[in-house]
């Protein structure tokens, strides 16, 4: 039986919905984004993308996001994995969106750094959740 010390049950934590899109061009170079100043763990490299709306699928939470941060327009994506991670402010749920194709060139909307990244990752440091990510995408790169 699980609780805390008066015996209550211990209260799940709120799950954050994210959808995050993982661009990926065809030489297999992929786009890191850097966390802009005032959010939790500002200064460290993700992929981008935000959090669900209620209602709002995963595609169109992706495609919104990426409208709104970065300026593009995605064509096609997919879904690719989904990872959970434990931060202390907040417990995840990240829906990896493979995207192949996209209209526009990134521009940094909210004033944040972005770099194209291909394995080993040049930037640092990245956001705990994305390093297995970079890792399933060199693992992809070493087996084709």
């Amino acid at each position: 039986m699980s609780g805390d010390m008066t015996g209550q049950p211990a209260q799940p934590r709120k799950v954050t919905e994210v959808a995050v899109g993982v661009m990926v061009q065809p030489d297999g170079r992929f786009l890191l984004a850097q966390r802009p100043a005032g959010k939790p763990y500002e200064g460290y490299w993700e992929f981008p993308g935000g959090k669900l709306e209620p209602g709002e699928s995963v595609e169109a939470a992706l495609a919104r996001e990426l409208h709104e941060e970065l300026g593009l327009d995605v064509l096609q994506s997919e879904q690719w994995r989904v990872l959970e991670h434990d931060y202390p402010h907040a417990y995840v749920r990240l829906y990896f969106c493979k995207v192949t194709a996209w209209r526009g060139e990134p521009v940094g909307r909210e004033g944040q750094a972005f770099a194209w990244q291909s394995v080993p990752v040049a930037v640092t440091p990245l956001l705990p959740a994305t390093i297995p990510v970079v890792e399933w995408l060199a693992e992809e790169a070493a087996s084709r």
